[in-house]
């Protein structure tokens, strides 16, 4: 049976579990850098969700919507 696939939401909690585990010191090294990878790959899919979601904003508005890193 398939895994179903996580939400931004459901990563993004992982990922803020992942950093307070990382800060808190108290993981080995080798669990730290398990933590890391997990975090950095849990990072570039919330970052290609967003682009994406940005995008499919500004086709659904015509570009009338700004970009949010230009946004006040």
């Amino acid at each position: 049976m398939a895994k179903k696939q996580a939400t931004f939401e459901e990563k993004l909690l992982e990922l803020e579990g992942l950093i307070r585990k990382m800060e808190g010191g108290s993981l080995p090294l080798d669990e730290t850098l398990k933590a890391y990878e997990a975090g950095m790959q849990l990072s570039k899919a919330l970052t290609e969700e967003l682009s994406a979601a940005e995008k499919r904003m500004m086709e659904l508005s015509g570009g009338q919507v700004q970009p949010m890193e230009d946004a006040p």
